[in-house]
């Protein structure tokens, strides 16, 4: 424990002696944090998959939903020949329903939501918690097209039978020449 009191303060420290004199009052521009989160508290919503804010408090978790786990992609806009670049990474801490099996097949299916939907899939691989997919798709679509629409992925299983075990989605408009990363919560397919 140390005397935090001014007297007791190497001399050293006299520049920064109000940090450390708790006597006086807090200073206006202190931000007040959320004691969880350590984020302003102020700003403690988060958008859901709609995009509207919800107040962290609000959200409850009934008993039957779980984690589903995340899919990383990548994202580039290359702007010289009008072209998207989506890598499909892979998928962490994935579940899906006992109904699928033990290992069924699992493929990530990717929508872009234009006026006239553009479809595509990787590659099956066998299903576990982590599973690499290192795919890129490229398609040439000009950037005002893109900045109004979404990306959806559907998480899907090719055996024994072909079922969407779960979704997310991300909005384009802040795509841009620089490569981004993006860890996506899966959710359950939307019925």
């Amino acid at each position: 424990v140390s005397d935090l009191r001014p007297s007791a303060m190497p001399r050293s420290f006299d520049v920064s002696r109000s940090m450390f004199d708790l006597r006086s009052p807090p200073h206006r521009s202190m931000k007040r944090y959320d004691s969880v989160s350590s984020v302003p508290s102020s700003t403690s919503s988060r958008k859901d998959s709609q995009g509207s804010n919800r107040s962290l408090d609000t959200i409850t978790l009934s008993g039957d939903e779980r984690d589903f786990g995340r899919l990383n992609v990548k994202l580039c806009y290359v702007s010289s020949v009008e072209q998207i670049w989506i890598t499909v990474l892979h998928c962490k801490d994935l579940s899906w329903p006992s109904t699928c099996g033990e290992n069924p097949r699992i493929c990530v299916k990717g929508i872009l939501t234009l006026p006239k939907p553009v479809h595509f899939k990787s590659s099956a691989k066998e299903g576990s918690n982590d599973i690499e997919f290192m795919e890129t798709f490229v398609f040439a679509i000009k950037l005002q097209s893109l900045q109004a629409v979404r990306l959806v992925f559907k998480i899907q299983t090719q055996t024994p039978r072909k079922k969407t075990i779960g979704e997310c989605s991300l909005a384009l408009q802040e795509l841009s020449s620089q490569e981004s990363s993006h860890w996506l919560d899966i959710s359950p397919p939307s019925k």
